[in-house]
């Protein structure tokens, strides 16, 4: 079934773009052609108008009732005016020129106007959302789900969230009841700094070897270091913003915006504090990313299969999760008390 369905999107896919396309392909050949050379004023005339307009509208139509953006017509407008204006002699552009001055500014403010609606609805979807879900990146997560492409959001989260957490969000974070902390004790912040300041040193040296070989390579080496500091100090100031919590009937287990995981109280089958060696398979999983780089002192077993979620939506299921937390007794006390009076 799974076969079918696929070919059935691949031959979907090759009609919705394929005839454009085609038709694309057909005027560029056209204008290329002896014909034209015959009569260049009327099949310039000609061309124009079904690059710019005939094939846009007949786009939107294969497209209408399709799950593809309608604002997808607008690069294809944009292609046919690029086009037409490398096919067509200068002398017969007056058409494009008209399309140029009379139509294309108004494309470029419904595009504005489109962005703009759409960034001041996630604002309004964010605040909802916000107002449920007190923690900036599940409200986030959320908004941008509900908006975007799956694969699109995932990015643009982690993306977000990293410039959130890391230089917009400067308040101490006070623990509430049943919040609990995981790098006080861990040495994952020193972990982190010191890859930050290795980072640093490593940008500088780098720069400036390849500085002598190539200033554009040095550049982009810099940048790219630059952007994966900015990363580390994003992921490593969320670790202090969003604590591990039980609320109700819930478990949330998070590691910054690193990863985390929702378990039910009621899966819950045992919660044991251990440091003790442990074999990590597809079965066992560890919360945080780093594994052997950042000790346990907590282990959970469940009875059913859980989710663990990790950077950009990448998911992996386990039965036994290991991770550390500051006060592990207080933490064993309370979801002790929790699975009591939430079990089956």
């Amino acid at each position: 079934m799974s076969k079918i369905n696929t070919a059935t999107k691949t031959s979907n896919s090759l009609i919705v773009f394929g005839i454009p396309l085609l038709l694309i392909l057909s005027m560029v050949l056209i204008a290329k052609s002896k014909i034209f050379e015959v009569n260049p004023g009327t099949l310039s005339f000609a061309i124009t108008i079904d690059l710019l307009f005939t094939i846009p509208i007949l786009y939107f139509l294969l497209i209408k009732k399709k799950n593809i953006p309608k604002t997808t017509i607008i690069p294809f407008f944009v292609i046919g005016m690029l086009i037409t204006s490398y096919i067509i002699p200068k002398e017969h552009q007056s058409l494009l020129n008209w399309a140029k001055n009379w139509i294309f500014p108004f494309v470029e403010l419904g595009v504005f106007m489109y962005l703009f609606y759409k960034v001041r609805k996630t604002i309004k979807r964010y605040n909802a959302n916000a107002k449920l879900k007190p923690d900036f990146l599940s409200a986030l997560k959320e908004t941008s789900h509900e908006i975007l492409p799956k694969k699109i959001a995932s990015l643009l989260t982690m993306e977000l969230a990293v410039v959130y957490y890391g230089f917009i969000d400067w308040k101490k974070k006070r623990l509430a009841q049943h919040e609990f902390s995981y790098h006080k004790k861990s040495g994952t912040i020193s972990l982190l700094i010191a890859l930050i300041v290795i980072i640093t040193i490593e940008t500088y040296v780098l720069h400036v070897l390849l500085l002598k070989w190539s200033p554009i390579a040095a550049w982009i080496a810099t940048i790219l270091s630059m952007y994966s500091g900015i990363q580390l100090f994003g992921f490593l100031k969320s670790l202090m913003k969003r604590p591990i919590a039980i609320e109700e009937d819930k478990l949330h287990l998070r590691y910054g915006i690193l990863s985390e995981t929702i378990i039910d109280i009621a899966n819950i089958d045992a919660i044991e504090i251990t440091s003790k060696d442990m074999v990590f398979d597809t079965k066992t999983r560890k919360l945080s990313p780093f594994g052997e780089l950042e000790a346990h002192n907590m282990v959970i077993r469940l009875k059913k299969e859980n989710t663990l979620t990790g950077l950009y939506g990448i998911q992996k299921t386990f039965t036994t999760i290991a991770f550390f937390i500051d006060n592990k007794e207080e933490f064993k006390g309370e979801l002790e008390k929790s699975i009591v009076l939430f079990q089956d």
